[in-house]
C-alpha cells in the first residue's frame, strides 16, 4: 500500500481536514393566484399579484451547496466564493470529522465572487497551508476537493491548463483566473485547488455554465488581498489612482498603430491625485499594473479595484512609443472630495436638507439630499432631472443625509453607471446615470 503513496494521496492526506462543505437555507417568496387554475387573462394577472398580497404570498425554502476551505484554524476563520452563501438566513459548515458549525458572515465582495465566514470552536482547527499562485506552470497536477451535488469531500484531478483566463458571465466578466481540467461542478465553488505539495494555489468556481470538462479558480494571490480587507473591515477597501480611461478600440488602436487590447488610454487624471504625482498624463496608455496586463477597460477595473490602499505599485505606460515604468502609491480616496467627484461624475451639487434648504424650495422631506444646481450638458439634465428634486439612493446605499451621499458616491466612485432613486413631487423614480467626467 505504501508504493501506492503517490503525491495526491499524501497531498490529500494534510488537507482534507481543512475542507469544508456549506449549505445554506434562503427563502423566496411568490404570489399565489388563488383563480390560476381557472385560467386568466394576463392583464389580470397583475392585478391578482398585488391584491392578494401579502396574505396570499406563498414562501418556500431553498438550499445551496458549495465548499470551503480553513484558511485560520485559531480565528475558524473559513474562504469560500461569495455567490455560495450570497443569499443564505442560515449558513452550516460541515467539517470531515462530521462536526457542524452555524457560520456567521465576516465579509464578502460579490466583486471578486470571495467571502469569509467565521465558525467558532472550542479548540483550534485544521488550516489549510497557503502556496503562490504568481509561480503556477501551465502543465503542472493540480487537485481540486468540493462538495458536487451534495457528494462531499469528492476530489478530481488535473493539470493547469492556462492561467489568466477572463470569464465572461451574465453579469460581467472575470480575469485572470486559473484554468484547469479538472472537473469543477455546482457544490466545487469556494472549494481548494491545490499543487501537488498540497498548498492552495487557488479557489475553485463554477460561474461559467457553459464549462464542459474545464473549471476555474481565483488565483490564491489575488484573494489574499480581499481577503485580508474582508477580515480586518469586512469589506473591501478600493484604492484611489485617479485617473480616467477609456478602451483602445480598433480604429484608435490603429490611429497610434498599436494592437487591439494593448491597454487602455488616459483620457483625465484628477489634480493632486495619485496618478498626476505619479506624472501620468492624458494619453499615455496603461500596459500594466503591479505586473497585471491590461487588455481592456474591465481588466482595469478589476486590478484596480484588487490593489491594496496606501501601496506602491508600478505602472507601465506608452508615450508616444516610449515605454516607461512609473511607481504610483495608491491611496484611500479622500471624503472630503466626494462633491467634487459629484460635480465632475455626475454634473450636479448637492446639499443637504437643512431647515433652511427645506424652507427655500418649500420641501417637507427631511430625508436625502437636494440637488441644487446643474451642469447643462449633463446626462442628468438631458433626461429632465432638475434642481429640487431629491436623491434618496444610490444604487443600494439609503442617502438619509449628506454624510451617507459621500460615502456612497465613494464607494461606487469606479463604476460605470449608478442608479438613482429620486423623489420628486412625492413620487419616487429610479435613474441609470453614467458616472463619466462632466457629467457626461
Amino acid at each position: 500500500m505504501k508504493s501506492r503513496e503517490n503525491g495526491v494521496v499524501k497531498a490529500l492526506r494534510k488537507v482534507s481536514p481543512a475542507v469544508v462543505n456549506i449549505s445554506s437555507q434562503y427563502e423566496i417568496r411568490k404570489k399565489s393566484n388563488p383563480f390560476f387554475n381557472y385560467g386568466m387573462d394576463p392583464v389580470f394577472e397583475k392585478f391578482f399579484q398585488d391584491f392578494f398580497s401579502p396574505e396570499h404570498e406563498r414562501r418556500e425554502q431553498r438550499s445551496s451547496l458549495g465548499s470551503g476551505v480553513i484558511i485560520d484554524g485559531h480565528r475558524g476563520l473559513v474562504l469560500t466564493n461569495a455567490h455560495v452563501i450570497d443569499k443564505g438566513t442560515t449558513i452550516n459548515v460541515a467539517l470531515k470529522d462530521n462536526r457542524e458549525f452555524e457560520a456567521a458572515i465576516v465579509g464578502m465582495d460579490p466583486d471578486s465572487d470571495l467571502a469569509v465566514l467565521k465558525i467558532k470552536s472550542q479548540h483550534p482547527l485544521p488550516a489549510i497551508q497557503m502556496g503562490d499562485s504568481g509561480d503556477i506552470m501551465i502543465g503542472e497536477s493540480v487537485i481540486a476537493i468540493g462538495n458536487p451535488f451534495g457528494f462531499s469531500h469528492t476530489v478530481t484531478t488535473g493539470v493547469v491548463s492556462a492561467v489568466n483566463r477572463s470569464i465572461k458571465t451574465d453579469k460581467r466578466v472575470f480575469h485572470q483566473f486559473i484554468q484547469t481540467d479538472a472537473s469543477i461542478n455546482p457544490g466545487n465553488s469556494g472549494g481548494p485547488l491545490l499543487n501537488i505539495n498540497g498548498e492552495l494555489i487557488g479557489i475553485n468556481t463554477a460561474i461559467y455554465a457553459q464549462a464542459q470538462g474545464i473549471g476555474f479558480a481565483i488565483p490564491i494571490n489575488r484573494a489574499k488581498r480581499i481577503v485580508s480587507d474582508l477580515i480586518n473591515y469586512g469589506e473591501v477597501i478600493q484604492p484611489w489612482i485617479g485617473m480616467t480611461v477609456q478602451p483602445l478600440d480598433s480604429t484608435l488602436s490603429e490611429y497610434l498603430n498599436l494592437k487591439a487590447g494593448a491597454g487602455v488610454i488616459v483620457t483625465a487624471v484628477e489634480e493632486r491625485s495619485p496618478a498626476a504625482t505619479a506624472g501620468i498624463e492624458e494619453g499615455d496608455i496603461v500596459i500594466s499594473i503591479d505586473g497585471f496586463r491590461i487588455t481592456g477597460v474591465s481588466a482595469y477595473d478589476q486590478t484596480i479595484r484588487e490593489l491594496s490602499a496606501n501601496k506602491v505599485v508600478p505602472i507601465e505606460i506608452n508615450r508616444k512609443g516610449a515605454i516607461s515604468s512609473v511607481p504610483l502609491k495608491t491611496m484611500i480616496f479622500p471624503q472630503d472630495r466626494a462633491l467634487e467627484l459629484t460635480r465632475r461624475r455626475l454634473g450636479i451639487r448637492v446639499s443637504d436638507l437643512d431647515d433652511a434648504t427645506r424652507s427655500k424650495y418649500g420641501i417637507r422631506a427631511t430625508q436625502g439630499v437636494l440637488i441644487t444646481d446643474m451642469h447643462r450638458g449633463s446626462h442628468l439634465a438631458r433626461i429632465g432631472v432638475r434642481p429640487g428634486d431629491i436623491i434618496r439612493q444610490i444604487d443600494e446605499e439609503r442617502v438619509n443625509h449628506l454624510t451617507d451621499f459621500k460615502a456612497a458616491m465613494v464607494k461606487y466612485r469606479n463604476k460605470r453607471s449608478v442608479v438613482l432613486l429620486i423623489q420628486r413631487d412625492g413620487h419616487l423614480y429610479h435613474i441609470n446615470a453614467p458616472m463619466k467626467e462632466n457629467g457626461q
